[in-house]
């Protein structure tokens, strides 16, 4: 399979799988044994990095209004609904900020744990199918609500298989806040840590490459890029469609086989 297949696969498969709630993580674990990519650890780093920033743009071509909508609230700091809903968006960050920063080297070891991915898909099932069966309701994310969908969120960072959107949003519905207002906050809330991340990854390559330099072609980089950017903007708009309509229950059907799967293939 040549490498520009791949680098497809791969970006598709970041752009659609970070916003639907069926783990990034983990689909890019299986994705990457089932390819049997051999790039350098180098290699590795940058295409994540062009990977993450395809997903955290078509994040802000989606959200772009409610972008300028929580930078005003920021920085008028009057206490008004804006800035109240930006401060919810900084509180929910905290959490898993905290374990990027000081959980790194157990996130490493844990992310190269595929049957570890199986189990926790059966996880993010669980959490689905719960979260699909409550009833919708108008209420507004809360700042204790905020906090609480922030420690799912670190949850989700430290354990590879359970997915990010979906802890964050099946959190938000269980809590009684509005489907619709739960999968805006959980895609909102995550961009900063995505471009943090991307920033944190090229500055690990920076002081670790030295001398060295990175023997990698362009064209699969501009390809995942554009597949991670184009597949993230569809499965943006999408997801949001399928939580307003409580149809969770499919994406827990697709976890629960696709973590069944998995463990099976590590045991055979």
């Amino acid at each position: 399979m040549s490498e520009l297949i791949k680098a497809l696969i791969i970006g598709i498969v970041q752009g659609l799988t970070e916003f639907l709630p069926v783990s990034s993580s983990g689909h890019i674990v299986i994705a990457q044994e089932i390819l049997g990519l051999e790039n350098s650890e180098q290699e590795n780093l940058l295409f994540a990095i062009v990977l993450h920033f395809a997903t955290a743009l078509s994040t802000i071509v989606i959200f772009r209004k409610d972008i300028l909508q929580i930078f005003r609230g920021l920085f008028q700091f009057k206490q008004n609904d804006e800035f109240r809903f930006a401060l919810k968006i900084v509180l929910s960050m905290i959490p898993a900020a905290i374990v990027g920063v000081f959980f790194k080297d157990t996130l490493e070891e844990l992310f190269s744990n595929l049957r570890l991915v199986g189990f926790m898909l059966l996880v993010t099932a669980t959490l689905l199918y719960i979260a699909d069966r409550a009833k919708n309701t108008q209420k507004d994310i809360s700042f204790k609500d905020s906090i609480i969908i922030g420690l799912a969120q670190a949850v989700a960072a430290l354990l590879p298989g359970i997915s990010r959107s979906g802890s964050t949003i099946s959190t938000s519905i269980l809590l009684g806040d509005d489907k619709n207002k739960a999968a805006r906050f959980s895609f909102l809330m995550v961009l900063p840590l995505i471009l943090g991340a991307t920033a944190k990854m090229y500055l690990d390559m920076d002081s670790s490459q030295g001398n060295t330099t990175i023997d990698m072609e362009f064209l699969p980089l501009l390809v995942g890029f554009l597949a991670a950017f184009l597949s993230g903007l569809f499965a943006c708009k999408w997801m949001i469609e399928f939580v307003k309509k409580a149809k969770l229950k499919y994406f827990s059907a697709y976890c629960t086989v696709l973590g069944l799967f998995v463990i099976v293939y590590t045991f055979v």
